[in-house]
Parts: structure tokens; C-alpha cells; sequence
């Protein structure tokens, strides 16, 4: 009996443990950051609900020249659909069949490899399948963008130059993971500059912070007005009387955002120099301070006149939604 009870015990903690590492085995993904497998008959693909996918997930990426698509799309149809592209990064599976008794979508994470985003949409019908990709068709596209973004944001925890991080959380009661080669360019008490410079590319962060007095302080107007007064006084260009600033040509976007229990006012929008010909695109993140006595701004921005821009922006955009407070940053170290 005593016997039987150790090899009862002694299976479940087998089953457990191999539960928690069950990830663990899985392999890393593979493809592109930025490309999404799209599992559809080729017919579909060549018709109207391939149209509408494209639409949906390839569309232009705003504020980047020239045009660059949200996502880089590789149609494979389901009988090619083997192990070989089974550990891709992000996949979305079109089963439409007339024997589909439900119509939905279903969200998973690390399936066949990790870290993983796998999306199944099953309908009867063609119609079904476009009605359902109208209906769920942000949520689709969220849960890509989040999972580029989560992993970036781990190979930044993962790799992160800590004595950035501690230097701008004394200043600002937080900072972003920032990964191995970004190094700290300018700090003041209300000013940082952190960025990773390369030969023929720039990926930055400009954190500020203001008084939260005036009304209002997430509107458009007041965002960019304190936006160009602070990189005037703080980001030069490369000749006198140059400086960072908010083109004029392009007309900036708010969005209002809840991102992991916090409020947020997104811009979006396109960066140049005053007085040369610098620019690129820009997003930055506008908050409360944990008082709500002033408020945060964190800019991210990319120079890279030689290259594309898409994955050079989503990189830093996903370092500043990396944001965490400094008494919170402890308990994330522990699970690094």
C-alpha cells in the first residue's frame, strides 16, 4: 500500500513537471520578424477572402518612406502545411469547409514551437469565413502585433543594459528594458536621451516629463506643443540652429490606449530637423506620473534613410510599451 502511494506521488510530480517544461521542449520559431504564415487554399487566397486578409494584415504601415506593409504575408495552402512551417512565428489557419459545424476563432499560443502565435478562423463558407474576419478582424491583427512586440520586449528584458535603466528611474520613477547596445546619450533632471546608434542607422528614445497643471494635457495640440518646445531646447541637429522636431507635412495621430492597468495617449507621426533634411517616423507613449503631479513622455524614433523602417520602428515602439514603475521592476526580474 505504502508502495503504491510513492508511485502514485511520484507520477503526478512527473506530470507536472512535465507540464511546466512542456514549453520548454518546444523548438524556436523560425521566419522573419514581421511575417505572418497564412494557411489558405489558393484559390481563397487568389479571390475575395484573400483580398480582405491583405487588406487586414498588409496594409501600409503608417508614417514610413517609402510604403512598407503592417506584415509580410507567405500564403501556403493546408496540404503543404507540414512540420517544416508548422514552427513558424505567427500563423493564421483558414479551415473552411462545408462540414464546419461552428464558425469562430481561436487564439493560441506555442502550439508546434515558442514563442509562438497561432490563429485558427473555421467557417462553413467563404461569406462565413469574410464575415467572421470583418468581425474579429482587430483582434487578429492585436494579437500579432502583441505577440511581435512580447518578444521583443523579452529578448530586452533578457538582455537589458541595467545601468540605463537605473539611472532613468531615479529621474523618472520608471524606465523601459533597453537591450544590449543602446547606451545613455544625455540625462537631466527632466530630460533623457537613450539610444542605439549604428553606422547608417539610429533607433532612439527621448524620455520627458512636464507639470500636469494645465487642461487637457493629452489633446494633440498640447502633446506636440510640448513635444517641439522640449527638443528644441534639447535634441540639436547636427548644424547650428537645427533641431529635432514634429513635421508640419504630416499631420500626427492620438489614440487613447489601456495598456497593462495603465493609461496611455499614443501619437504617432513623423519626425524631421528644422533647417535640414532629416526625419523619420515616431511614437510616443504620454502618461501620469504615479502622483499625477506631472506628465511622462516616452518618444521613440527611427533614422534609417538606407533601409526599411517597419521592423526598425516596431523594435523601439516595443521598448517603450516595455515601460515599468521602479517598484514594480524588482518583481519583474524575477521572471526574467
Amino acid at each position: 500500500m505504502i508502495m503504491k502511494k510513492i508511485i502514485t506521488l511520484l507520477a503526478a510530480a512527473l506530470c507536472l513537471f512535465g507540464c511546466k517544461n512542456q514549453k520548454a521542449l518546444l523548438p524556436s520559431v523560425s521566419g522573419k520578424a514581421g511575417e505572418i504564415l497564412v494557411v489558405m487554399e489558393k484559390t481563397d487566397w487568389e479571390g475575395n477572402l484573400g483580398v480582405e486578409v491583405r487588406e487586414l494584415l498588409a496594409s501600409e504601415c503608417p508614417y514610413l518612406t517609402p510604403n512598407e506593409p503592417l506584415y509580410s504575408l507567405v500564403n501556403i495552402v493546408p496540404s503543404k502545411f507540414v512540420d517544416l512551417f508548422r514552427v513558424h512565428r505567427n500563423i493564421i489557419i483558414f479551415n473552411v469547409s462545408a462540414q464546419a459545424d461552428t464558425t469562430g476563432v481561436i487564439y493560441k499560443h506555442d502550439v508546434w514551437a515558442a514563442p509562438q502565435c497561432v490563429i485558427q478562423v473555421t467557417a462553413p463558407s467563404i461569406e462565413a469565413a469574410s464575415a467572421q474576419l470583418e468581425r474579429s478582424g482587430q483582434m487578429i491583427a492585436g494579437s500579432f502585433e502583441q505577440a511581435e512586440r512580447d518578444r521583443v520586449i523579452r529578448n530586452s528584458i533578457r538582455y537589458e543594459e541595467y545601468q540605463i535603466r537605473k539611472q532613468v528611474s531615479e529621474v523618472f520613477g520608471g524606465s523601459p528594458y533597453f537591450p544590449s547596445g543602446y547606451s545613455l546619450r544625455k540625462l537631466t533632471p527632466n530630460f533623457a536621451w537613450i539610444a542605439d546608434e549604428k553606422q547608417f542607422s539610429t533607433q532612439g528614445v527621448l524620455m520627458y516629463k512636464y507639470p500636469a497643471g494645465e487642461e487637457d494635457p493629452f489633446s494633440k495640440e498640447n502633446i506636440i506643443r510640448h513635444r517641439n518646445e522640449t527638443f528644441m531646447a534639447n535634441v540639436p541637429g547636427m548644424f547650428e540652429n537645427t533641431y529635432m522636431t514634429t513635421s508640419r507635412f504630416f499631420e500626427p495621430t492620438v489614440e487613447y490606449l489601456k495598456y497593462r492597468g495603465r493609461d496611455l495617449a499614443q501619437t504617432r507621426g513623423y519626425w524631421e530637423v528644422e533647417n535640414d533634411f532629416m526625419g523619420g517616423p515616431f511614437v510616443s507613449h504620454s502618461f501620469y506620473s504615479k502622483d499625477g503631479s506631472e506628465i511622462i513622455v516616452l518618444d521613440a524614433f527611427v533614422y534609417a534613410p538606407r533601409y526599411d523602417k517597419r521592423q526598425y520602428l516596431r523594435q523601439v515602439e516595443s521598448i517603450i510599451y516595455s515601460w515599468v514603475w521602479s517598484e514594480d521592476q524588482e518583481e519583474n526580474m524575477t521572471k526574467k
